[in-house]
Parts: C-alpha cells; structure tokens; sequence
C-alpha cells in the first residue's frame, strides 16, 4: 500500500510539472498578446480592485486624519441610518424610476437601429448613417445638456418658439417634474443609442449568409428571416448585454442627471448617485456615503447573479 502511494504521489507531481511546462510554454508562446493584455489588466487592478478597500469606511467612523486602521469601527450604523433615513424611499423611487425607463426604452433602441443599419445596402448611406449616429457619444455631458436647454428652454428655446408660433402655451421642459424623466431618457437616446449599436453590428457580421439565401428559396421574406434567422443569432449578445445592463441598473449617470437637476424638478430627480456626492462631497459625511454606494453596487451583483442564472436555467450561455 505505501508503495502505490508513493507511485501516485509521483504520478501527481509528475503531472503537476507537465502542466507547469505547457503554462510556461503558453506564456512564452503568447507573449506579445499577454503584453498587450498587461496594461488592461494593470487598469483594472490599480482603479478597480485596489480601491475596493476603501469599502471598509463604510462600517466605520471614518475620519480623514486617522485613515483606515484606526478610525473607529460603527458595524452596520450607516446603513441602518440610511435605510431609516425619510428622504431614502424617495431616492429609491426616483433611482428605480429612472433604470426602469432606461431599460425599456433605451436598451432596446440599439437593436433596432442595428438591425435597421444590417439591412441598408448602399455602403455609402450606410457609413455615413452610422457616422451621424456614433457622433453624439463623443459630445460631453455638458455640451449635451447645454444643447437641450438651448433648445427647450422658454426663453428663446427654439421647440418652445415653434409650439407658441402654432398657439400653445410654451412648456417648461427644463423644469417641469412630468418632463425630467423623458428629457433624461431622450438624452441618453441621442447621446448613446448609436454607440450601443457597434457590438450588435459586429454579432450580426458573423451571420451566415447561406441561411438568408436559403430562405429565400424558400420564400421566406424580410420579416421571417429577421424573425428567425437574424434575431436567434444575436440572441446571445443580447442576453449577455442585459445581463452586464443589470450590473448598473442603479447607475443612472451621476453628471448627466446633476446637470439637469435645479429646484423645480429636484423632488423627482434626485437619485443615489447625486445623494452620495451631495452627503460625501459637500458635506463630508465619507463613511455615510460609502454605505450608500455599497448598497447600490450590491443591489447590482444580486441582478447580475439571479439574471445570469435565470438565463442558464433557459438555455443561455451568459456571463460565467
């Protein structure tokens, strides 16, 4: 018996260097591809993973001139204040609110024009089409807001000079609270829709081409081979990207809804990102904000984990 052992602990370790030697093969074999991978992945570590430490003020007292280790710990009390807090339920709504509406309206937009870009055949339109739909991704939030107001402000606001020139009252968009959440959606339509639609381009690329020519044989027409050639390939891509959508369900976009917020709209536009920098930033209250902004990024990993599972449980690849 003590032999057999000894056999398998050499079969193991045998195996074990013949591993070593195929990963150290691969590094060598691969080096310029890990070597254009280092600089991604020393991003991520230094801002993303690095800083997670900083969580740990969330659970104390933290004050900036005792630093981490010896600010005093507090456990759960920022939590348990911000959950009791009245204006949270408030927050809450406005947040949900606003992700609910991005995903519904904004989410799908991509697709579409993807699937409406997929069908164009003049490669000149085509370009130039896509062209105007990728600019606006690369205007800032400041210029994009601004351009808004220039347009929909009542005074002198181009869309307000056209509904009075037709014998409507102008319509305070900027201020109103009925308008924020469209103006918000819209905003983020303009500015990012066209962006969303590279990734879909690229799944649809990969599209056998035979299945369309086939079913044209068939006679199957532009409609059924959307339905059930083009849509079933890129179902993949969708559901992944929802997926990774759910992970910042909460993230409704700290500057964009900063820039829009003034006195007359605040009770329905204020939302988690701006509460955290306006309890973190201007008023100092670090710990208290970074328990805000753990409940946030935790209610994001619970939509990641229970959607990626749901979509196993469907027959989707997912994210893991």
């Amino acid at each position: 018996m003590k032999g057999q052992h000894e056999a398998r602990l050499q079969s193991r370790h045998k195996y074990l260097l013949f591993k070593e030697s195929l990963f150290v093969r691969d590094i060598v074999r691969d080096r310029w591809l890990y070597f254009i991978l280092f600089p991604g992945i020393l991003y991520f570590i230094i801002f993303k993973y690095v800083p997670m430490f900083g969580l740990i003020m969330a659970f104390e007292d933290y004050q900036p001139h005792l630093g981490f280790m010896n600010s005093s710990w507090v456990g759960l009390k920022h939590f348990e204040r911000f959950f009791t807090e009245p204006q949270f339920w408030i927050l809450f709504r406005n947040t949900i609110l606003l992700a609910i509406y991005n995903l519904v309206f904004f989410f799908p937009l991509p697709i579409v024009l993807a699937l409406m870009l997929n069908e164009v055949r003049n490669k000149i339109f085509k370009r130039f089409a896509q062209t105007l739909l990728y600019l606006p991704h690369f205007v800032s939030w400041v210029v994009a807001v601004g351009i808004f107001y220039v347009l929909f402000t009542t005074e002198g606001g181009i869309v307000n000079e056209l509904i009075q020139s037709i014998g409507i009252e102008k319509i305070p968009f900027l201020l109103s609270e009925d308008w924020f959440r469209t103006m918000i959606v819209s905003q983020s339509i303009w500015k990012e829709a066209g962006w969303g639609t590279i990734i879909f381009l690229a799944a649809l690329s990969g599209v056998d081409l035979q299945l369309y020519e086939a079913s044209r044989i068939d006679g199957a027409g532009r409609w059924r081979q959307l339905w059930h050639i083009t849509l079933p390939a890129i179902r993949s891509t969708i559901v992944i990207l929802f997926i990774l959508r759910l992970g910042t369900f909460l993230d409704t976009g700290f500057e964009h809804i900063f820039l829009m917020l003034n006195s007359m709209n605040r009770e329905v536009g204020e939302v988690f990102d701006t509460y955290v920098y306006m309890k973190g930033l201007t008023q100092g209250q670090y710990s208290y904000s970074a328990a805000v902004g753990l409940f946030k990024s935790m209610v994001g990993l619970v939509l990641v984990l229970g959607s990626n599972w749901m979509a196993k449980k469907l027959g989707e690849e997912g994210i893991y």
